[in-house]
């Protein structure tokens, strides 16, 4: 286990290397193990190891004994979404998320459709790493089933919760980006569910990426060209499993991943003020939407977890991160693209502002995000290096170390999801930004 990254967001590793059917199988039978004897969903992103994947899968959680429903190619947040409707005890959608196309992983929920919390986690490990899976005899194997309608049930969920009839007038022209992945087979039937004319970008079903699959803005030069080639009136871009969206203006320009969520949650609170939640590495930006609303935002750690703990603690009306996550609890505590999708369309109808407009409306940070390979350095010692360099900030050791200014922030610390450090620093004009993530990145990686 020590060669795959592990975190609340699940299990990642790459193919034949970290993770191979038997790591697989097992560390689905100690899942299978920590549930209750029932149903567990299964879903896939598009990648070319996905029947692999899922054939391993499926083996371990019947060896424990339980009922698999196959959902197929679907985004994680369908299978977020079929979970406590279809009364399961839980689910694994594999995928790698953002990761590039050699890697898989496998992300664990509960039965109310939330990733795993550190207690059960940390036993789903403890029952691989002793090997105390449960297996059962052949008379008490689990059986496999599949569930086709997933898509579409999931989709009329988000539908519900749309001024449905008031987008529809509007015919808005989008152009979606779904990476190739799961988004496809979900994403452009559901904008055309809502009248829009729907230009399809990288919505094969291969498990080739005809893109990198973190839908960041120097991955996103394609999307931004076809929206002005077509007079397009917004791009819309996924990652692989479909949680995450990043918007690209009518002007082809992309408006970064915070501002998606940025977007929601200016109409959310529009019609319903209340408690906004994000993580530590999410724009300022956010706060000052939520100031014109008198609402408050509360921060949690980084991943999507600890910021559903904090949205259900706070009784929060939406929440989400910086990455484009945005999580709408009248769904399902999940972030979801297609729910950021809708709720931004909406948010042009209602006020007949182009999305341009919107965003030029917006309090504007600028955010600067950047990766150092974690063979170069030691992240701990790049910590401590942080909090003694900025004592004149306010610090924040919740998430590594986070140092604060009134318009201004740097955050440093592991990630979760590769095996990298993450500087995130954000202030009012690029240059300020450059200053303190440069200041930031000497100390945590000093010349020799």
């Amino acid at each position: 286990m020590k060669s795959l990254i592990i975190s609340l967001s699940g299990v990642r590793g790459i193919i034949g290397k970290d993770l191979t059917p038997d790591v697989l199988s097992r560390l689905a039978g100690s899942f299978g193990t920590i549930l209750p004897k029932g149903k567990v969903v299964v879903a896939t992103d598009t990648r070319i190891s996905r029947e692999m994947c899922r054939r391993a899968v499926v083996s371990g959680l019947i060896s424990t004994g339980h009922e698999v429903v196959k959902l197929g190619i679907c985004p994680t947040p369908a299978l977020q979404t079929m979970i406590p409707r279809l009364k399961a005890q839980g689910g694994i959608c594999i995928t790698a998320s953002h990761n590039p196309p050699d890697w898989n992983g496998l992300k664990f929920y509960t039965g109310e459709g939330i990733l795993l919390g550190p207690a059960r986690a940390k036993k789903l490990i403890s029952v691989f790493d002793k090997s105390k899976i449960n297996y059962v005899p052949s008379r008490k194997l689990g059986t496999v089933k599949e569930e086709k309608r997933t898509c579409s049930i999931y989709k009329n969920a988000v539908l519900k919760l749309l001024n449905v009839e008031l987008i529809r007038k509007k015919r808005f022209r989008v152009v979606v980006d779904c990476a190739d992945g799961a988004g496809s087979v979900a994403a452009p039937a559901f904008l055309k569910d809502l009248g829009c004319q729907v230009i399809r970008l990288n919505c094969g079903l291969s498990g080739i990426f005809n893109r990198p699959p973190e839908p960041l803005p120097q991955n996103l030069t394609g999307l931004c060209s076809l929206v002005r080639r077509k007079k397009a009136e917004i791009g819309f871009a996924q990652d692989p499993d479909a949680d995450r969206l990043a918007v690209v203006s009518d002007e082809g320009k992309c408006l970064g991943e915070d501002y998606s969520l940025v977007l929601a949650a200016q109409l959310i609170l529009s019609h319903s003020p209340g408690v906004v939640v994000t993580n530590l590495s999410t724009t300022l930006a956010l706060d000052r939407v939520a100031e014109r609303f008198g609402c408050p935002v509360i921060r949690s750690k980084v991943g999507e977890r600890n910021v559903v703990e904090m949205m259900k603690k706070k009784g929060a009306v939406i929440g989400g991160e910086g990455n484009g996550g945005i999580i709408l609890p009248s769904l399902h505590y999940g972030r979801d693209s297609l729910a950021g999708m809708g709720l931004i369309l909406q948010h042009m109808a209602e006020t007949g502002h182009s999305i341009s407009e919107l965003a030029d409306s917006l309090p504007r940070f600028h955010i600067i995000k950047r990766k150092v390979p974690l063979k170069e350095i030691s992240a701990m010692r790049a910590i401590r290096r942080i909090r003694s360099h900025f004592k004149d900030a306010r610090l924040d050791l919740r998430d590594g170390v986070k140092a604060s200014w009134d318009e201004s922030w740097v955050h440093v610390r592991p990630s979760g999801t590769e095996p990298v450090l993450r500087i995130v620093a954000e202030a009012r004009t690029k240059s300020e930004a450059m200053r303190i993530y440069r200041q930031a990145a000497a100390v945590v990686k000093p010349k020799a």
